[in-house]
């Protein structure tokens, strides 16, 4: 049995005038070396012989190709699509490969390989015929058939069978992932969709789908008459802007073409509800009738109840909003 030699480091006590201390020590261990795996180095020279003669088939057939329809067009565009005949059989041998365990889903791959390849070496064999005879015609157009061969058997080598009822497990398999993959890449779709369209209904002042367009959604009392396109308008410019105003929703309506009132706004906004009928955030005008409610007085105590508006709604809202809410308030109460 053959071994190699390999010097290794260990820690050993080591004492000098009775005081000991762990020092570094080198030993050799000789370690049995495997034999040679004949098997493996055989796979990789025909693994490397292969890819030679492919390199060589595709500079061949470039050559033979190219100089064929050299004679229809100008070499530059000649030569490059001549690479064509032999890049088309190559990729199909990688797909096969790919499905080496699958031989229903290998079947296409290896027959249209076939396909190319008889026509690659069908333009060799045109060049040499036309350049030297029948002969060279062969000759040439064996190059490509050598090289498509030899990688026929370095696959077959390669690629263990698997059991019949392995393959079904990986096809079974393989069907419910690639289901998920694909109803995954759906959604993804679907919600980029969604996403676009909420953006377009918020820009335009649309309500989604699911927004309540009926008075279903709505208590006893709060019934109204307006349509369906106009709730979903009101609904829709709240939840995008939700320190606007019930007259601000109005004047944006108007200029719709939708004639409604303050109070009809804020009737639909009372109404919207999700599992129980509720404001979804307090409004301006809550805040306001709130702050007066607590006792502050709509005429001199304007800069608290702004104060009070502008913590709760943040500093952007004006103050004519807040003057024009306490006005409409104090209209109500005379």
């Amino acid at each position: 049995m053959k071994t190699r030699t390999e010097w290794r480091t260990r820690k050993v006590l080591h004492a000098v005038d009775g005081d000991p201390e762990l020092i570094d020590e080198e030993y050799r261990v000789d370690i049995p070396v495997p034999p040679r795996d004949w098997d493996h180095i055989v796979h990789n020279g025909v693994t490397a012989i292969a890819i030679t003669l492919t390199a060589v088939s595709i500079a061949w057939s470039t050559v033979s190709a190219g100089a064929l329809l050299d004679r229809a067009a100008p070499a530059a565009a000649a030569y490059p699509a001549a690479l064509a005949y032999d890049a088309a059989w190559i990729t199909c041998m990688g797909l096969e490969w790919l499905a080496r365990h699958d031989p229903d889903r290998a079947r296409a791959p290896r027959r249209a390989g076939y396909v190319a390849l008889i026509l690659a070496m069908a333009a060799i064999a045109a060049d040499g015929y036309l350049a030297g005879g029948m002969a060279t015609a062969a000759a040439g157009a064996a190059i490509s058939a050598i090289a498509k061969g030899l990688w026929h058997l370095v696959l077959n080598h390669t690629a263990l069978p698997l059991p019949e009822r392995d393959r079904a497990w990986l096809k079974a398999r393989r069907g419910k992932l690639g289901a998920r993959m694909a109803i995954a890449a759906q959604q993804r779709q679907l919600l980029r969709l969604q996403g676009q369209y909420d953006a377009l209904a918020a820009a335009y002042g649309q309500a989604a789908p699911d927004s309540p367009d009926t008075d279903q959604d709505t208590e006893p009392g709060q019934q109204d008459s307006l349509s369906g396109p106009a709730r979903r308008m009101i609904l829709a410019r709240a939840e995008s802007f939700p320190n606007t105003t019930e007259e601000e929703i109005a004047e944006h309506l108007a200029g719709h073409g939708i004639t409604v009132t303050p109070d009809t706004v804020r009737t639909v906004l009372d109404s919207r509800s999700d599992d129980t009928v509720r404001p979804l955030r307090p409004t301006i005008t809550d805040t306001v009738k709130k702050a007066v409610q607590s006792g502050l007085d709509a005429d001199k105590d304007r800069e608290e109840i702004l104060s009070a508006v502008r913590a709760a709604h943040g500093t952007q809202v004006p103050r004519d909003t807040v003057v024009r809410i306490l006005n409409r308030i104090k209209g109500r109460a005379s």
